[in-house]
C-alpha cells in the first residue's frame, strides 16, 4: 500500500429497526468517516414477537434517512424468503460492490497489478496512466459509490471467491496525463456494544460466521449503557484474536441518544407518551400514526 492509497468505507448496520430511532441515526453520525457511505438493512418478518412487517420497517427507515446525503437503506434482506445471517448480508454487499462497480478483486498489497476499472482480468494493467482526452469516461470514486446506491434494489448476486477488492480512481492532473490511484473499499459492520456482547454468549453465533464477520470484514462498535467493549472482547477468543479489526468509537454515554431504543419508543407510543418525539424523527412518527403501528401492540 502506498502513502497515497485511499480507503473508502461502507458502514453496514443490521437490525430489526422496529422502529428505527434517532439513536440509530446518531450511531452513524458518531462513526462518520471521511470517505464513508452508510447502509441500513432490514430483515424479513415475522421472526420476532411484536415485529411489524418488513414493508413498514423499510418505509420508516427510508423516511428516517431521506435528508441524508450518505446513509441509504438496502431492501435486499427483507426481500428474501428466509431470515439471513449477518454474515450472509455482509457477503452479499461485498459481492454487490464488486458487481456494481465493475471492480476486480485483488490483493491490496500488490497495487502494481491492480487493473483500471472495467478492464477484463485477462488484459494487461499497464494503462494505469491515461491520456487526458478520456478523463470524462473514467469513473470517479463519487460516481462509483453513487452507482452503488442506485443499483442496490436491482441486483442479485452470488458470493465472491475473494476477500477484498480495490478500484482505481483519478487523483491529480499531472500535465498531459491523469494519474490513477488505487483505492481500497472496505465494508465494516456497525453495531452497538450490546451486539458485540452477544458474541460472547455460547451457541448464539456460528463460530465460522464470527470468523468471517470479525476476521474478514471488521466491526465498528458504539458503546451503549456504560458497557466496556474492552472487557467484552476479553471474554471471547475470536474477538481477542481479531482485536485489531474492531474499532471502538469514543464513548459518548452522556449523549441523550445513547439511551434511545426501539423498545422505549414502542412503549412511548403505546402509552401516548409525548417523549416519543425525543426518540423518533417526525416523518417516522407521522407514518406510525397514519398506519396505526405499535399503538395497540403488546411487545
Amino acid at each position: 500500500m502506498t502513502e497515497t492509497t485511499k480507503t473508502h468505507v461502507i458502514l453496514l448496520a443490521c437490525g430489526s429497526f422496529n422502529p428505527i430511532t434517532k439513536g440509530h441515526i446518531q450511531m452513524f453520525g458518531q462513526c462518520r468517516l471521511a470517505r464513508a457511505q452508510g447502509f441500513i438493512t432490514v430483515p424479513p418478518s415475522p421472526f420476532l414477537q411484536g415485529l411489524v412487517s418488513s414493508r413498514h420497517r423499510l418505509t420508516m427507515c427510508q423516511l428516517a434517512v431521506q435528508s441524508s446525503d450518505w446513509i441509504r437503506v438496502d431492501p435486499w434482506e427483507c426481500y428474501q424468503d428466509t431470515w439471513q445471517t449477518t454474515c450472509s448480508v455482509l457477503e452479499h454487499h461485498r459481492d454487490l460492490m464488486k458487481r456494481v462497480t465493475g471492480c476486480i478483486l485483488s490483493n491490496v498489497n500488490t497495487p502494481s497489478i491492480t487493473p483500471v476499472i472495467g478492464q477484463p482480468q485477462n488484459e494487461s494493467s499497464q494503462n494505469i496512466y491515461q491520456n487526458n482526452n478520456n478523463i470524462s469516461s473514467k469513473p470517479t470514486a463519487a460516481k462509483i459509490l453513487g452507482k452503488v446506491g442506485e443499483s442496490l434494489s436491482r441486483i442479485c448476486c452470488v458470493r465472491p471467491p475473494m476477500e477484498r477488492f480495490t478500484f482505481v480512481d483519478e487523483n491529480a492532473n499531472l500535465g498531459t496525463v491523469m494519474r490513477y490511484e488505487e483505492i481500497e473499499l472496505r465494508i465494516l459492520l456497525l453495531c452497538g456494544s450490546d451486539l458485540l456482547e452477544s458474541f460472547c454468549i455460547p451457541g448464539l453465533w456460528n463460530e465460522a460466521d464470527m470468523e468471517v464477520i470479525v476476521g474478514e470484514f471488521g466491526i465498528v462498535v458504539v458503546p451503549r449503557d456504560g458497557a466496556d467493549p474492552e472487557r467484552i472482547m476479553n471474554h471471547s477468543s475470536i474477538l481477542r484474536k481479531y482485536k485489531n479489526n474492531i474499532l471502538v468509537v469514543k464513548d459518548d454515554s452522556n449523549h441523550p441518544m445513547s439511551v434511545v431504543s426501539s423498545t422505549k419508543s414502542r412503549l412511548a407510543l403505546q402509552h401516548g407518551d409525548g417523549h416519543v418525539v425525543d426518540y423518533l424523527c417526525q416523518p417516522v412518527i407521522d407514518y406510525i400514526l397514519k398506519s396505526q403501528l405499535y399503538i395497540n401492540a403488546s411487545g
